[in-house]
């Protein structure tokens, strides 16, 4: 079995709406059956007894190695603890060759998966050792280590029940909610909202008890000191026990309470002035540790916390009952689990000392020992919820406190007997406001039930009702995506919508191009949704970006598909005929909005066949008002566009709108057959955004087909009182569509400059030539740039082949070199001419000929 290419589908893609890992794999012919190579199933299951076989799901006759693979690497992200059910094996046109896809909720965990898959398929082989715990132990770290935490995988997991998109921008918990100028971000609980000032307020001490203090909110007697003499001098004015803190710190790290005795204040001051040399000295308050979660001006939950500790059994040392305690699942090393596991540091080793213990003392039955006083869940302390318990003066008390400082989301932290009473009554105090409070606590609290925080942090985010997106086209076709894209942009920013757009030959913000090259896959898409000046995004979207990486959006409010015809690009990627391309450009159509809507041509049996499988409504257009399709559709009162005369006509059930052919330039009063077309497409996406009508007309009558808008898509030039015509058609149905436009327009002679791009099929290039030998006076044919893997003079010949039965070409010109074929068509015109070039290399050749015209 060879992997040749392994590749991350990172959004809906070809097989799935999951996020997947598909590999190309070539099997050898003992490999095709499993079942014939003697003992490997046993093996394998001896290997990994838990890999399932999904015969009733997939029948199949016989399973090869390739199938193996594909259940292993789900089989082991599964075992791992992913949650993953998804993956699928399919047979390609090249003998022997798979593609293999698999789900995973995390890129870099289904790409160590589909290794470790591939290792388990060779141990089982070869019938060597496959260490079956250290793999998914591999797993599981590499999950543990990359995935969200609990704190913000709780906020995700609220936006994406409210239908929020999201993407992290780091690999840490940095996470942009929503799309364009509706996105909001957060930094683990965090948000945009969050105050600088505030957050700076909270992490100084000092300040935040002056403040408190100020609001007659009850806090700690106390003061900062910068050594341990001061320490000692500000306990004795204290005149209590009292707890040490870094003056700027968090996670309960250098906190040391209840120290009475000058050793351990001066051991307490030590501990804090590692973390901050600036150390705060304050009234330790006895009661229980609490902490409290404020969102907005709401409190959302309370959680009573309680110190690490051990009881013992009268057997097992300290150690050995701490390490038994670190063997729950729930605990792990960082943030990124419930609860942490208890650390053994100089904290501990002090603690256990004031107890008489050491981490080699053996307790007596069901004694409790205490590991350390600080109640904080990084350092291994459990969590009970109170929230229910919570006294509604002191609720206020606390809601007060947050708002005093100015945060947003604030964590504070309070030492009472108990939460339902007031503080007044019990003489408790706040110790403590933190910004970017740990949520896991409320989330899973060791005890009790789980809060809402998640939601209660969306909420305060979007208002009911907003799901952060803004307004969604993607365009997909074998021909007239870029006009269509540009057009449907430029009707949206008729509507005072600042646009981002992506085409094949750029990314555009409010018509400034900010990345050039082919911009129609998905990580253009990405960009323009994270680009916060874009209140509505067009994306064309082009077969290679779909297969190479899946969509760059989960869904989108309108998908338009212009044609497949007989197709482009066949015979790459395994994809072979017009259907597998249909299947292609069908993806945005199976991701539209349960209330967006797909606009399809119903000329088009592929394209029409595509409105099965779209969630949301239908709009057919059709240049005949009779196509059986469109017709159909019609009569059951759905969406159509049609022509009728010199109008196009948008009807749905009894409602009509007429739009003039005259009113839409690109078509030329109705004389360019394919741009009726672009511009019906596009009205089609305008109706299912319900921009209002006089707004279409506004951006339809103002749309100019020029070099500048629409570079390479039917731009006209004049010279010598000949037309030029330069246009990027490459493909049989492109010309096909070209040549009638150009059929429909006078001209005395008729000259086409043309070349072929390498990549594409024997029988596409002559196809081209054959069309055009009949509609075409004199061809010059070029070769340059666009051979693509085709031996010199290879692809001229293809071309001159198609011309051999041309029933109106008089004469056949091949020229080394684009430009200078140019010049010879643009030198031979005269009055009344017309002359169709065919560019390569777009912009080169449009200014190129801009450059020569004389107008």
């Amino acid at each position: 079995m060879e992997i040749s290419r392994v590749r991350a589908l990172r959004g809906p893609n070809l097989w799935s709406r999951h996020t997947s890992i598909e590999a190309i794999v070539s099997c050898n012919e003992s490999e095709q059956d499993i079942a014939a190579i003697p003992g490997f199933e046993d093996r394998l299951r001896a290997r990994f007894p838990e890999i399932k076989f999904i015969e009733s799901a997939r029948p199949k006759q016989a399973f090869s190695m390739a199938d193996v693979l594909e259940f292993a690497a789900l089989g082991l992200q599964a075992q791992a603890g992913c949650p993953v059910t998804f993956s699928r094996t399919i047979e390609t046109v090249e003998k022997d060759t798979y593609q293999v896809v698999v789900e995973y909720t995390e890129e870099a965990v289904g790409r160590l998966a589909f290794e470790l898959a591939q290792e388990l398929c060779r141990a089982a082989v070869e019938d060597t050792l496959f260490n079956l715990a250290t793999a998914l132990a591999r797993l599981r770290e590499l999950d543990e280590d990359i995935r969200l935490g609990p704190s913000t995988g709780s906020i995700v997991d609220a936006a994406v029940a409210r239908g929020i998109p999201y993407r992290r921008l780091t690999e840490g918990s940095m996470v942009q909610f929503g799309w364009g100028s509706k996105q909001l971000r957060i930094q683990a609980a965090e948000t945009g909202f969050t105050s600088a000032i505030a957050e700076s307020i909270a992490q100084d001490k000092e300040m935040t008890k002056l403040l408190l203090s100020a609001a007659g909110v009850p806090v700690p007697d106390g003061r900062s000191v910068t050594t341990a003499e001061d320490a000692w001098l500000a306990a004795t004015e204290i005149g209590a026990a009292v707890v040490i803190k870094p003056r700027d710190g968090n996670q309960g790290k250098g906190v040391s309470v209840n120290l009475k005795t000058r050793e351990e204040i001066e051991a307490g001051f030590a501990a804090a002035q590692v973390i901050c040399d600036d150390v705060v000295i304050e009234r330790y308050i006895s009661g229980q540790d609490y902490r409290f979660l404020v969102v907005g001006k709401q409190l959302i939950a309370a959680a009573r916390r309680t110190p690490p500790e051990v009881i013992g059994d009268g057997v097992q040392t300290v150690q050995q009952l701490i390490d038994q305690i670190n063997l729950d699942p729930l605990r792990g090393d960082g943030h990124a689990t419930p609860l942490t596991k208890i650390k053994v540091d100089n904290t501990t080793l002090a603690t256990l000392e004031k107890q008489n213990y050491n981490l080699a003392s053996i307790p007596a039955k069901g004694s409790p020992v205490l590991l350390r006083n600080n109640a904080n869940l990084s350092t291994g302390g459990i969590a009970t919820d109170v929230t229910d318990d919570v006294h509604p003066e002191m609720a206020a008390r606390v809601i007060e406190a947050a708002q005093m400082i100015g945060l947003d989301i604030c964590g504070v932290d309070l030492v009472c007997e108990t939460v339902n009473k007031t503080m007044e009554e019990q003489g408790g105090g706040i110790v403590e406001v933190n910004a970017a409070p740990g949520l896991r606590m409320h989330i899973k609290p060791s005890f009790g039930k789980g809060r809402p925080v998640g939601e209660a942090i969306i909420s305060t985010m979007f208002a009911a009702g907003d799901d952060g997106r803004i307004p969604v086209v993607a365009v997909a076709g074998t021909n007239g995506k870029t006009t269509t894209v540009r057009l449907i942009a430029h009707i949206l920013q008729a509507n005072q919508h600042r646009v981002g757009m992506t085409t094949t030959d750029g990314v555009y913000i409010e018509n400034e191009r900010i990345d050039t090259g082919d911009c129609s896959g998905p990580r253009s898409a990405r960009n323009v949704l994270m680009h916060p000046d874009v209140d509505a995004a067009v994306f064309e979207t082009a077969r290679g970006g779909v297969l190479r990486e899946g969509l760059g959006f989960d869904r989108c409010n309108v998908a338009v598909v212009t044609n497949i015809g007989v197709g482009d690009h066949l015979g790459l990627n395994f994809i072979s005929t017009v259907e597998d391309l249909a299947v292609v450009k069908r993806v945005i159509v199976q991701n539209v909005a349960p209330n967006g809507s797909a606009v399809l041509n119903a000329a088009d049996p592929m394209v029409a066949n595509m409105a099965s499988s779209c969630s949301g409504s239908i709009t057919f257009f059709a240049k005949d008002v009779h196509q059986p399709v469109l017709a159909t559709h019609r009569a059951q009162g759905h969406r159509v566009i049609y022509l009728d005369g010199t109008d196009i006509v948008a009807s749905e059930g009894n409602f009509e709108h007429r739009i003039k052919l005259a009113d839409i330039p690109i078509t030329h009063n109705g004389l360019i057959g394919f741009q009726v077309e672009n511009a019906m497409a596009a009205i089609g996406a305008a109706w299912g955004l319900s921009l209002d009508w006089d707004i279409v007309l506004t951006g339809l009558r103002t749309f100019e087909n020029s070099a500048a808008t629409t570079p390479g898509r039917f731009n006209l030039f004049s010279h010598r009182g000949a037309t030029v015509i330069a246009d990027y058609g490459h493909n049989p149905d492109a010309i096909e569509a070209l040549t009638r436009a150009v059929e429909a327009m006078p001209a005395k002679r008729r000259m086409v400059v043309i070349s072929g791009a390498g990549d594409r099929r024997d029988d596409d290039l002559r196809r081209q030539t054959e069309i055009l030998g009949d509609a075409f006076d004199d061809v010059i044919l070029y070769e340059d740039q666009c051979q693509r893997g085709r031996a010199d003079g290879e692809v001229l010949g293809l071309l001159r082949e198609g011309l051999t039965k041309a029933q109106r070409v008089q004469s056949v010109t091949e020229i080394r070199g684009e430009f200078l074929a140019i010049d010879t068509a643009l030198e031979s015109l005269q009055d009344g001419d017309l002359c169709l070039i065919l560019v390569d290399q777009v912009e080169e050749a449009l200014a190129h000929i801009a450059a020569r015209v004389t107008n």
